[in-house]
């Protein structure tokens, strides 16, 4: 296995405490692992020139166009400021389940971290929103280098608390952010799942695309609990005692079932959908992202 790949380990990743380290490895592992990224610049792109006017910025003059015709152009880019990406990161308390070393919440920060720092490097303003049953934080978009330490800061200060009511947190973003743009979820997705729906439909909306990474522990999806157990609900505290074995086939049904339902809905609601296992090494998230991004722009 080559030496990025280790990187990309989410065990190994979990192991790192800061999140600039974390997304700069990811990310860079993700780009060496594909050799040669064809994503490069998918969000700010050259389109013309036009006649330079004072004021303009020296360093988008054209010197090629100025040395075949003696006349001052300008590069004209699509504005970054046309992609305002959203991250959205679910700090609810049942993000912190993980039946390894890494949690979803941590899984998710990790991812959160490496798509800021792509964008961003990628001259895309981004923003992070932490939410729960509230909106915890909320960082508007900016493209600067600096405003990466921001995000990470908040991801390397950010803990798991207490319930979820993401419908309400995401109307309420959806009629905050006015301008279109992209927004990114990040979540377990534990939750009334019409609801949810209902607030994933009102940014579509608005007119923003919305790409939904629903994260999930192994555990959570195969069940593979052996002896007879307490499961305690990490939000509210309810605890049930029962025997795994008897409840695995119908756990697994009502999971597909639940799984099902998001992808058929946020398909038929033109809204992308990438279930990711906490397990999953990050690039294989990433991809997904970009090819999606690629179809978006």
């Amino acid at each position: 296995m080559p030496d990025y790949r280790r990187y990309l380990n989410p065990q190994i990743v979990s192991k790192l405490s800061r999140m600039d380290i974390v997304a700069r490895l990811v990310v860079e592992g993700f780009i060496t692992g594909l050799h040669r990224s064809p994503y490069h610049g998918f969000s700010v792109e050259f389109t013309e020139d036009r006649r330079y006017m004072p004021g303009d910025p020296v360093r988008h003059i054209d010197w090629k166009a100025y040395g075949k015709s003696e006349r001052l152009y300008v590069k004209q880019f699509a504005a970054e400021t046309n992609l305002k990406a959203y991250i959205l990161l679910d700090a609810s308390a049942s993000m912190g389940f993980s039946s390894g070393q890494v949690s979803k919440f941590r899984y998710g920060c990790c991812l959160a971290a490496a798509l800021a720092y792509l964008m961003i490097k990628q001259r895309d303003a981004v923003g992070l929103v932490v939410f729960d049953n509230q909106i915890r934080s909320y960082i508007p978009p900016r493209s600067v280098g600096s405003h990466l330490s921001t995000i990470l800061k908040e991801l390397d200060n950010t803990q798991t608390s207490s319930g979820t009511q993401v419908k309400a947190v995401f109307h309420q973003l959806a009629e905050r952010i006015k301008r279109r743009g992209l927004i990114i979820v990040i979540s377990d997705l534990l939750d009334d799942p019409d609801q949810i729906l209902l607030g994933l439909r009102h940014f579509r909306h608005r007119k923003h695309e919305v790409i939904v990474f629903h994260v999930l522990d192994p555990r959570e999806r195969d069940f593979d609990f052996e002896a007879e157990s307490t499961f305690v609900d990490m939000e509210t505290g309810q605890e049930v005692i029962t025997q795994p074995w008897h409840i695995r086939s119908h756990y697994h049904t009502l999971m597909s079932d639940l799984i099902e339902k998001y992808r058929r809905d946020c398909r038929d609601s033109l809204i992308d959908y990438a279930l990711v296992d906490s397990s999953e090494e990050f690039d294989t998230a990433l991809f997904r992202y970009l090819a999606k991004r690629k179809k978006l722009g």
